[in-house]
């Protein structure tokens, strides 16, 4: 028992472990990512698809899957409920606020088998193995081009937008 959570059925259990295994058996054949449930790479491949039918009603930005519009919707609320105990830093996920704390401790547990520099999440180790691979699997649909980080291609979807509303 390692996070104290119990369930009724014996396959959600062993489904549960995979999280503190760490294990990510499937992996994205466009860019690397690894996950550790099958559904949770299917969700992932409709970004590369361009499929994200949950829009935002706020800003117009449009997700894959709704727990990631509700996730989102934490950046209008200004809600950052996770707070470092070391700084008082405030995160809107857990997640971000896990890799922070790495700041603190300096641990670095990702490394690049080819060349080697670590990093403090498995995020920017796969982003960082795409400048080996030249792999840019963020496309945009409507020109084309490709990116290595999501965020690249938010950016670049920006400009578009910009170009369309003068």
């Amino acid at each position: 028992m390692e996070c104290g959570k119990s369930f009724s059925r014996k396959y959600a259990l062993i489904h549960h472990k995979t999280i503190h295994t760490e294990e990510k058996p499937y992996q994205c054949m466009d860019c690397g990512k690894t996950f550790c449930y099958y559904n949770s790479l299917t969700r992932h491949q409709k970004n590369h698809k361009g499929e994200r039918p949950y829009k935002c009603m706020e800003c117009g930005k449009s997700f894959s899957c709704s727990r990631h519009l509700d996730s989102h919707k934490k950046i209008h609320s200004g809600e950052k409920p996770y707070k470092c105990a070391e700084c008082g830093k405030g995160f809107r996920w857990n997640s971000a606020l896990t890799t922070h704390k790495r700041i603190h401790t300096g641990e670095k547990p990702y490394q690049c088998l080819e060349c080697g520099k670590t990093f403090a999440s498995s995020s920017s180790l796969n982003s960082h193995k795409r400048i080996h691979t030249g792999n840019r699997p963020y496309k945009f649909v409507h020109c084309g081009e490709g990116f290595r980080r999501n965020c690249d291609l938010t950016s670049h979807e920006r400009i578009h937008m910009g170009e369309k509303n003068t």
